[in-house]
């Protein structure tokens, strides 16, 4: 008996001591003894995880690519040719290269930070300056032989009309080069770099035939993709979500990219994209990281989300840094919305090589409009120093991806119903004082579509669609290019039918113009807007492919300003430039695709 009270209290004494050690709650005292034996391995087994957990997660990801691995070369093996097996390759050899990045910036993160900081050492000694500045020009003068011969040779022989544009690239360039608030600071390294790669890059995708059909693979399978969408919107709305395709099938998209981008975000994806496409302007056009890096951000995601990549330089950045990152935000559209303007039927693979034309265009024509005129602070290992995501896991960051679109679905809705309003309300007014004076039909787009005819001429545009494009221009500066490339849709689908109805009467179904408008005599149906050519369409989605009207002057200054509280009033200075060198972005690209436009 002696024995089995001394026991107890041996018991008791122990867990006295393990509760002053926090090994057990007061709670446990009330457990059985099986009870207390599952909490034991259950402390046994999550110490045990907590202390394995780095080799374990080596573990498992050692054991999930080799599943994959075994997999894909079963897969080669099995099918090998068809399309799927390329897109399987491709991919897969993407993802090792992200894969070895990854690890090799991890593990040799500081290592990389003291080699960049060695070169740019390097580079400021003056013998690396002799050889420097021997090698820009010897790049510069032999770019500028391959263009002038390229363009003489292919262009200027088959398509003579196509060099109005550069005409217009000429006269833009001097423009800015005018109006430039220090003309004689302008480096023109940069601007000489940022419209040859754009040239470059278009030579690629436009002119070349694997160029050409890489991109249009990649316009194909986003829009694959974007289908996906249906299966949420049959869901949540019904069979007849067609009754309303805007709400239903347009925003829903916005949501359902919005979710993949943040999950992108997440895995890292887009930094690592965003990072060394950054790397690669600065290093071509001698431009900061932080300016890069946007630069590069803004194919990816909007003016509202690329300058929280570089938050923490914000607030240093000089004047002409601010403004490239505004110029940036202006002159390209957010990935989000991307897929909303390829439901509207304009054509994918343009609108993915806008956005990456416009990339460099905006940092040149920045750097001609804004010129640098201080010391720059951010030097190049700050590209390592980009935002992450705050998500825990895949599945939180698909859910706040989406959850974060809604004050975006919010704003575009909003939007259109007021622009689209105070549009109607004008025209009608525009009306009211044209039949005052005799004057008919007068309208917005009537107006902009003689005013701003000079820039669709100059942009290599048919002179019979000028007028159109014009107007398409016009009302994306004043609304937004939302309802632009709505109303371009309707072109596109005009032009459709038109080619249909011809057609089925072998070219010869009658037809003819009623003002602006088409009719087809046979059938007795309007084509409201009447059509362009689908070289004029082209041109179109390039120049209005960026969010440079003056409704985004509101979202710059307040996320800029959010960002950099004390930058405000200089922002308030810079924006409005911003704006209209971001519209001249756009035209440069189009210009630049008008060019070398060809069909295939």
């Amino acid at each position: 008996m002696v024995d089995i009270i001394q026991t107890n209290e041996k018991v008791k004494l122990d867990m006295e001591v393990q509760r002053e050690n926090g090994h057990i709650s007061a709670d446990e005292d009330n457990l059985n003894v099986c009870e207390r034996g599952v909490l034991k391995l259950q402390k046994a087994c999550y110490n045990f995880i907590k202390a394995k957990k780095k080799a374990m997660k080596y573990m498992i990801y050692a054991l999930l690519v080799a599943a994959y691995f075994v997999y894909f070369g079963y897969a080669i093996y099995y099918r090998f040719g068809d399309e799927g097996s390329h897109r399987l390759l491709g991919f897969t050899i993407f993802a090792v290269v992200l894969i070895i990045g990854k690890i090799f910036l991890n593990a040799y993160n500081v290592k990389v930070d003291t080699f960049l900081h060695c070169v740019e050492t390097l580079l400021k000694s003056n013998r690396s300056m002799k050889v420097r500045t021997f090698t820009r020009w010897f790049l510069k003068v032999g770019v500028v032989i391959f263009l002038v011969v390229y363009i003489v040779m292919d262009i200027a022989i088959e398509e003579p009309r196509n060099l109005i544009s550069v005409a217009g690239l000429m006269l833009y360039v001097m423009i800015f080069y005018v109006t430039s608030v220090n003309p004689s600071k302008i480096n023109w390294h940069p601007v000489f770099w940022g419209i040859a790669l754009q040239y470059i890059f278009a030579l690629l995708i436009l002119r070349t035939k694997w160029g050409y059909h890489i991109f249009q693979w990649l316009g194909d399978r986003v829009t694959e993709f974007l289908e996906y969408t249906m299966a949420g919107v049959i869901f949540v709305f019904g069979d007849l979500w067609f009754h309303h395709f805007v709400a239903f099938k347009v925003l829903s998209i916005v949501v359902f990219f919005a979710s993949f981008v943040n999950i992108m975000y997440f895995l890292g994806v887009i930094q690592f994209l965003v990072r060394h496409i950054g790397l690669f302007l600065s290093f071509c056009m001698d431009t900061s990281p932080a300016e890069s890096v946007n630069a590069a951000g803004n194919i990816f995601v909007g003016m509202a989300e690329a300058p929280l990549m570089i938050r923490p330089f914000l607030e240093d950045m000089t004047k002409s840094e601010l403004h490239a990152v505004m110029t940036g935000g202006f002159a390209t559209v957010a990935g989000n919305v991307l897929g909303a303007y390829i439901q509207f039927g304009v054509p994918a693979n343009h609108l993915i090589s806008a956005s990456v034309m416009s990339a460099p265009a905006s940092l040149a024509i920045s750097k001609l409009a804004y010129p640098e005129t201080e010391q720059v602070r951010t030097l190049s290992r700050d590209f390592s120093r980009m935002g992450k995501s705050q998500d825990r896991n895949l599945i939180e960051a698909a859910s706040a991806g989406a959850t974060a679109s809604i004050k975006l679905v919010g704003a575009i809705a909003v939007n259109l119903i007021a622009f689209l309003s105070l549009l109607e309300f004008v025209n009608a007014t525009l009306v009211w004082f044209g039949d005052r004076v005799g004057v008919h039909e007068l309208s917005f787009q009537l107006i902009c579509s003689y005013i701003l005819y000079p820039v669709a001429f100059f942009m290599g545009t048919a002179p019979e669609d000028c007028r159109k494009v014009a107007e398409l221009i016009g009302i994306k500066i004043f609304t937004n290019e939302f309802i632009a490339y709505e109303v371009l849709k309707d072109l596109i689908s005009n032009r459709h039918k038109l080619e249909n109805y011809t057609g089925i009467f072998n070219g010869t179904g009658p037809w003819s113009w009623q003002g602006d408008d088409i009719v087809l005599d046979i059938t007795n149906e309007t084509l409201t807007g009447g059509v362009i050519s689908a070289r004029s369409e082209v041109i179109s989605t390039y120049v209005l492919c960026g969010f440079s009207n003056f409704g985004s002057i509101g979202i710059a200054l307040g996320v800029m300003g959010s960002l950099a509280p004390k930058r405000k009033q200089e922002l308030s200075k810079l924006v409005m430039r911003a704006m209209i060198a971001g519209n001249v972005a756009c035209i440069l690209t189009a210009s630049i695709a008008s060019l070398l436009y060809k069909e295939f």
